[in-house]
């Protein structure tokens, strides 16, 4: 099944400055004026490598920047190779809704496997232009600067008592970020420790729960690297952070709905068509209809809320889930219950007529992690109405990609995010001379 081992992380030496001000957001949450802050706090931050800047000409290419960058520090001695292999303790601190919470995991190398073995699932859809920026990146330093976040079952808590008795002292790193989320770092390089954490994931499989565009990338760059270098060996892993499935700090946000640009939109039309599937309480303010998803959560009952602006939020609950079954013949139980589906299918799809593709391109839907934001969209008359959804469970995230089958796009959000900084795999020593940027 999975084959994990031990890796020399690329790390930060005292020279770089604070870890705090090292780290960053992911790549992909990062906006221009983040990104310059970032670097205004400190010069070295990682997000110069994991976001180069975005200007190119014939003879600049953003790649090629992150590469001399890269090459830069590591002769300045701001980065510099653990000289043992070791596996990376990692813990995230947080609060959700005056509730604390640890998810605490460990960062390795992972053997990238093609999806049909098995042995590493993905959940959800992936998108073309990002995972050529990643490949390019790739290309262009040979590293993986943030790590693949993955779950895997452990019933027993055998491997997390591995992984807690190896972080019993003092974090080797420890920061807490501006959204008060505290990382912490344990280096693990004793021998037996992980031999046995190698021994025992043997039998694991991996779900992927965040960084699916850059597993797909890892998987080009393996074959890549194969085809045009003749190399294996180190090209054949990625960095990912291990989590077990049963932790209970683990917790998704819902990703909620904005749909916009359509050339006609009736409150009432809508109602009249949703009413062949769904009950139907309209005219609710916002806290009737938040409190009103959170009933039908707890209940497992599918439901959203639709909010078409003026202090209108409507509540749709599925009345007859085998609706699905009908629709979604060729899918999964596990596909076919999810809020998402439900949404996607009978309203996104078959009442509004979007299709797809029409999705993969964000041509009428787009998505957002805030309801304040999908709300103001709809107030601001950008957008002709939103849906906000219940979170996704972390067992039908399992289920699903066990079943072999991908969730929509924007289906999940692991919070918090895993910061990007505390350690990077640099997998080759500048392709043994040959450069490819």
């Amino acid at each position: 099944m999975a084959e994990i081992k031990p890796f020399k992380g690329l790390r930060y030496t005292e020279k770089a400055g604070g870890i705090k001000n090292l780290c960053c957001p992911p790549y992909d949450i990062v906006s221009g004026e983040q990104r310059q802050n970032l670097i205004e706090k400190n010069e070295y931050n990682i997000i110069r490598l994991e976001l180069p800047a975005l200007e190119a000409n014939e003879d600049f290419t953003p790649y090629r920047e992150a590469a001399e960058t890269l090459r830069s520090w590591l002769s300045e001695g701001i980065l510099k190779r653990d000289e043992k292999e070791a596996v990376y303790i990692y813990e995230m601190e947080f609060s959700v809704q005056g509730k604390s919470h640890k998810v605490k995991g460990f960062v390795s190398l992972v053997k990238a496997e093609p999806f049909d073995k098995e042995i590493i699932l993905p959940h959800e859809e992936t998108l073309s232009k990002a995972k050529t920026d990643r490949f390019n990146l790739m290309k262009a330093t040979g590293c993986n600067f943030s790590q693949i976040y993955s779950l895997y079952a452990d019933e027993d808590n055998s491997v997390f008592d591995i992984i807690e008795r190896a972080s019993k002292r003092t974090p080797d790193s420890e920061f807490t970020d501006d959204e008060n989320v505290t990382h912490r770092m344990w280096i693990a390089d004793d021998p037996d420790t992980l031999k046995t954490l190698s021994e025992k994931m043997v039998d694991k499989k991996l779900y992927i729960a965040d960084g699916h565009h850059r597993y797909e990338t890892a998987l080009n760059y393996k074959n890549y690297v194969r085809d045009n270098l003749d190399e294996t060996g180190s090209s054949d892993y990625v960095t990912m952070m291990l989590v077990n499935m049963e932790n209970e700090g683990l917790t998704v946000f819902p990703t909620h709905r904005i749909v916009r640009g359509l050339e006609s939109f009736d409150y009432k039309s809508v109602c009249d068509k949703c009413a062949e599937y769904f009950e139907i309480t309209p005219y609710l303010n916002r806290e009737k209809g938040e409190i009103g998803l959170e009933e039908a959560y707890k209940k497992g009952e599918k439901s959203f809320v639709m909010f078409t602006g003026d202090n209108n939020y409507t509540l749709l609950k599925l009345k007859d889930a085998s609706v699905m079954d009908k629709l979604l013949p060729n899918k999964s139980e596990a596909l076919r219950n999810l809020d998402v589906s439900v949404l996607h299918t009978l309203i996104l799809e078959r009442i509004f007529g979007i299709d797809k593709e029409n999705m993969a391109k964000q041509i009428n839907l787009t998505y957002t992690r805030s309801a304040d934001e999908a709300l103001s969209e709809v107030d601001g008359q950008r957008a002709n109405c939103c849906f906000l959804l219940n979170p996704t469970r972390v067992w039908e995230i399992r289920d699903v990609a066990a079943a072999g089958e991908k969730m929509p796009q924007k289906s999940t959000y692991f919070y918090p995010k895993l910061t990007t900084g505390l350690v990077m795999n640099k997998i080759f020593d500048w392709f043994k001379g040959k450069e490819l940027l």
